[in-house]
């Protein structure tokens, strides 16, 4: 079953990838709302803020479709389930102690 050893792999690796895009601003594409103009990667914010989240998601799930196909052979005997739920569950922990100051104004 492909789905049963791809599926906690990705969902793995877009949490963690997600993580370090969103951390350290690593982009796909930027969107300047007001312009309504995309560019690609991380681009300064011209005449207004810039909307990273769009490229952090881009980011994440290439990142995460590669990882989850170059680890099918690995997982061939067994497909890790424990995987699918627990690193995105510490990534939700991470988030909370990165954000901390956002909660505790």
């Amino acid at each position: 079953m492909l789905a049963a050893r791809f599926t906690p792999v990705f969902s793995a690796a877009f949490a963690l990838i997600y993580c370090v895009a969103e951390q350290f601003n690593i982009a796909l594409v930027t969107y300047h709302p007001r312009l309504r103009e995309w560019g690609w990667l991380t681009e300064a914010p011209r005449n207004g803020p810039g909307m990273y989240w769009f490229g952090w998601v881009g980011t994440a799930c290439l990142g995460a479709l590669a990882v989850a196909i170059l680890s099918l052979p690995l997982t061939r005997n067994r497909a890790p389930q424990w995987i699918g739920w627990a690193v995105p569950l510490a990534i939700m922990v991470a988030f909370v102690y990165l954000l901390r100051a956002f909660f505790l104004r």
